[in-house]
């Protein structure tokens, strides 16, 4: 068992410095050698790496909420890596490595991915892909979370498009959380996804995106989840959500890129 253990630490170490020699640029930071913790099969845990678009109105614990909920006879643990960094900034630092190799993850979910506002420039893909390789050398099962459109804003399929690019190099799941976002407010005009900076996530928004990462994950129905009482969301807007969240799911399966991982 210690020498799988070493043997899987070693492999994101030499990752690390293999992709240092990349199109990334610059030199890449590498994990202090800390032996991670073996993974316990009654508890899954999910690491996040993102952004405020990922943090506020306590997405992470909606996740969490919406695991112990579906799965019960599971332990979840969800934990946000702190810092707002972008996928590009994480690859590079020391401390987001060092998380990543901690222990054994059953699934890291990476928002933040760089993407232009105008639609003129391009940002580097690189680092993702190298992000999401050590993620599979470590067994574990990696997620892509593309961001929500901005209100108002047509870049729905740009923006999921540039995660699934990242996927086509390396295998992960792609939620569709811009696509139900659209389908939301189509459906429900007078809902409020946005924070009021048009950018941010409401409360509900972030239930959304919640609820499209836990079908994801799961490959369960968030339809079939119960109210969970615990957020300011009532439950005639839950409802609505889950049903949202169960079409968008059939309209565009998140597994697609990633049809041979493992479900939690």
């Amino acid at each position: 068992m210690m020498s799988r253990t070493l043997n899987l630490l070693g492999a994101l170490l030499v990752a690390a410095t293999m992709a240092a020699c990349g199109g990334g640029g610059g030199r890449a930071a590498t994990a202090p050698p800390v032996a991670p913790v073996p993974a316990d099969p009654a508890t899954l845990s999910v690491l996040m790496f993102g952004n405020s678009h990922t943090v506020l109105n306590n997405l992470p614990g909606m996740l969490s909420a919406m695991l112990t909920a579906g799965r019960p006879g599971k332990t979840f643990s969800v934990v946000a890596a702190p810092g707002y960094l972008t996928l590009e900034e994480r690859r590079h630092d020391a401390a987001s490595l060092a998380l990543m190799s901690r222990q054994k993850w059953s699934a890291i979910v990476f928002q933040a991915q760089q993407y232009s506002l105008s639609g003129d420039f391009v940002y580097s893909i690189d680092e993702a892909v190298d992000l999401v390789r050590m993620t599979r050398l470590a067994g574990t099962v990696p997620v892509m979370f593309p961001e929500w459109p901005r209100f108002g804003v047509d870049e729905t399929e740009r923006i999921f498009d540039l995660h699934v690019s990242i996927a086509r190099l390396q295998a992960a799941c792609v939620a569709p959380i811009p696509q139900a976002f659209d389908r939301a407010a189509l459906q429900y005009p007078t809902l409020v996804l946005h924070n009021v900076d048009g950018n941010h996530s409401s409360p509900a928004g972030a239930f959304l995106a919640a609820l499209v990462l836990y079908a994801t994950l799961t490959g369960n129905s968030a339809g079939a989840l119960p109210l969970l009482p615990a957020f300011a969301i009532d439950g005639a807007t839950q409802a609505r959500l889950r049903a949202v969240a169960d079409e968008q799911m059939l309209a565009t399966p998140p597994r697609t890129w990633c049809p041979g991982d493992v479900v939690l």
